[in-house]
């Protein structure tokens, strides 16, 4: 791959779905589709909006350690980023993420208690396309 950010990046933005995964109390994976991150910095850090009170969040406080994919079923690629959740609650962050419609899932607006932000950041990845696999480093 020439571009990883172009390339990967291109994939991602196309997506509407991706997929987070935590480690559950027990040591397993749980992965959940997510609506695509509202903010992408490069393919290093992703910002994802979410309940306060979901699983994922729990788990993410007990263990950062997760990953993302997104994937093209059209053209049968995707890739995997490895890295570390934060949960982030500062209204500016809120604010930047928020969108129109959003009361449907914190009615209390901005400022909901259950409306938190998400940031992951990469370490390392996985691209799948035609046939092939390649693991990659994620730099700044």
């Amino acid at each position: 791959m020439r571009d990883a950010v172009k390339t990967i990046g291109n994939l991602i933005d196309k997506q509407s779905i991706g997929y987070i995964s935590s480690i559950d109390e027990d040591g397993y994976p749980a992965t959940k589709a997510m609506f695509a991150p509202r903010i992408r910095v490069g393919i290093k850090v992703f910002y994802f909006s979410t309940n306060t009170s979901s699983l994922r969040v729990s788990q993410y406080r007990e263990n950062p350690k997760g990953c993302i994919y997104f994937c093209d079923r059209r053209f049968y690629r995707g890739v995997m980023l490895q890295g570390e959740f934060e949960i982030l609650e500062e209204h500016e962050i809120k604010e930047r993420l928020w969108q129109e419609g959003d009361t449907m899932y914190y009615p209390l607006g901005i400022d909901d208690p259950d409306y938190c932000v998400l940031k992951f950041t990469a370490k390392k990845g996985r691209y799948y396309s035609q046939l092939k696999s390649e693991t990659f480093m994620v730099s700044d």
